[in-house]
């Protein structure tokens, strides 16, 4: 048997010296009242003496201080290999990204698919940036999907203050935040933006190592882009149309990745957690060791409890010892 926290042991030495405090207080009380009256005082406030108590908390204060030092029996070790997955995940926050082709914007939808991938891609480390002309840092790399999800949700119109897609951007903020990994992966949200030549992003993805995925939303018939009411124009005050970038299916197919046209649907995200893990899960296997023990503090800890009560709960009346008056009277 071992303690996980073997340092709460030593709390227990502490015990003797209140010990000896409390017995002195008690002395005390014995020494201002007649052995007659102070034994008949005892007598009558309960079936325990004072000692008792005392000896009794002192005890439940022991095995409290023992639970807590968590006693553990050791039952062996077990080394676990298993395959790690870390994604960077890029949002498109340009000012396409707001228009009404798709119910509500691309963007909102965006979001709800990022949320479909957290349900699906288990056990992955995921980092959020957003990016438009330029890139910025939403949240490192995590396995707690409930921040991820607040954080995403929570992105909003202000963050939009940029013009352009710059697909450079996130690939450079990948690179850095897995230069520590052998396979990397991105996956954009985006429509594509204007750019018709990738090939300069394309080189970069590859000499990195990074594999794209893009997940396009966007409709050829295009749509109107509204920032909150107001409805983008030109220069000579006609609405602009923003439609989807079929262009940009290029970074994907020559990285390695998966290019994917959006859908309704919440099962295109499982897919798209397949490929992405196919293309990843035979890379690094990492091992990780888990002890194998069965926890014991919960006997110390029932039994300190039950001498807590004991400490400080009366005997019932019929087991109290009767105390005979000067008359000779039982009360």
């Amino acid at each position: 048997m071992t303690f996980l926290y073997p340092y709460f042991l030593i709390l227990i030495l502490f015990l003797v010296p209140l010990g000896i405090v409390i017995r002195k207080k008690g002395d005390d009380l014995s020494r201002r009242f007649s052995p007659e009256l102070y034994r008949k005082m005892v007598a009558q406030g309960s079936g325990l003496s004072r000692r008792a108590r005392r000896t009794l908390l002192l005890l439940a204060i022991a095995l409290g201080l023992v639970a807590l030092a968590r006693p553990v029996m050791e039952k062996g070790v077990i080394r676990v290999k298993e395959s790690t997955v870390d994604l960077v995940v890029a949002f498109d926050i340009s000012r396409s990204m707001f228009a009404n082709d798709l119910f509500p914007n691309r963007f909102e939808l965006a979001k709800r698919k990022f949320f479909d991938l957290l349900d699906a891609m288990k056990q992955t480390r995921i980092g959020v940036i957003g990016f438009s002309s330029r890139a910025f840092l939403i949240a490192p790399l995590t396995r707690d999907y409930a921040s991820l999800k607040y954080l995403v949700k929570h992105m909003g119109f202000d963050y939009v203050t940029l013009k352009g897609t710059d697909m450079m951007a996130p690939l450079e903020v990948t690179a850095d935040l897995l230069k520590k990994r052998k396979k990397r992966a991105l996956l954009i949200f985006t429509d594509g933006g204007d750019q018709k030549d990738f090939s300069r992003e394309i080189a970069f993805a590859k000499k990195e190592g990074i594999k794209v995925f893009i997940y396009a939303l966007g409709t050829r018939k295009g749509g109107v882009m509204k920032i909150g009411r107001d409805v983008v124009r030109d220069r000579n005050g006609n609405v602009v149309i923003t439609r989807l970038n079929p262009a940009v299916s290029s970074l994907a197919e020559k990285t390695g990745g998966v290019y994917m046209r959006f859908s309704f649907s919440s099962s295109d995200m499982k897919r798209l957690a397949e490929f992405i893990r196919s293309r990843l899960v035979s890379g690094e296997i990492k091992e990780r060791t888990i002890h194998e023990r069965e926890e014991l503090f919960y006997y110390p800890l029932m039994l300190s409890i039950l001498l807590f009560l004991m400490a400080h709960t009366s005997l019932p009346a019929k087991m109290r010892r009767p105390v005979k008056s000067e008359g000779g009277e039982r009360q």
